[in-house]
């Protein structure tokens, strides 16, 4: 398994980087997709994003389509809509894959480091999700918005189920707790 900061990555414009690019960086990287209910969550990333990149706190967006087709659109409509609807600053990557054979090398190690999320106490959202055929096994990714959080020292300290949004407990104490800040 490749160390998480050698991994190739490319961003939304084409352009190649790595998350050695983020080094000393707490990093949250989220599988985001443009037509799904969570999408509204891309306003509390970048409220997020904003607030604490000063302490060294960068959100990763990698949009995913395997969702039911929730990410359709090319990589410039997608940095259109991000950009336009909420505001996006953060970094945004090239459509990935997640899971299945395709799955993206990056979500590979994240997965084999963090094999499950945190998920809320009341799981409603795996009941929902498993109500319309979805269903999560191996460790897969169980649907948009999932996030993990990669301390300063590039090792993964946390998963999240996608219905935990960044500035809900505990996804905020844990990056309070990686950027060395009180909760």
């Amino acid at each position: 398994m490749p160390d998480l900061k050698d991994i190739a990555l490319r961003r939304i414009d084409g352009s190649s980087g790595s998350l050695a690019d983020y080094a000393g960086q707490v990093v949250l990287v989220v599988n985001v997709a443009s037509k799904c209910g969570l999408t509204p969550q891309y306003e509390s990333l970048e409220r997020a994003y904003t607030a604490h990149k000063a302490d060294g706190l960068v959100v990763l967006g990698f949009p995913c389509n395997q969702f039911r087709d929730q990410e359709p659109g090319t990589e410039a409509d997608i940095q259109e809509f991000c950009t336009t609807t909420y505001g996006v600053d953060f970094p945004l990557f090239s459509k990935v894959e997640v899971n299945g054979p395709e799955r993206h090398p990056l979500y590979e190690a994240l997965v084999t480091a963090a094999p499950t999320a945190l998920e809320k106490p009341d799981g409603q959202m795996r009941e929902r999700l498993a109500k319309h055929g979805v269903v999560s096994e191996n460790g897969d990714i169980l649907w948009n918005f999932e996030k993990f959080l990669i301390g300063r020292n590039g090792s993964v300290a946390g998963r999240f189920a996608p219905d935990v949004s960044v500035d809900e407990k505990p996804l905020s104490e844990a990056i309070a707790h990686e950027l060395g800040r009180p909760g």
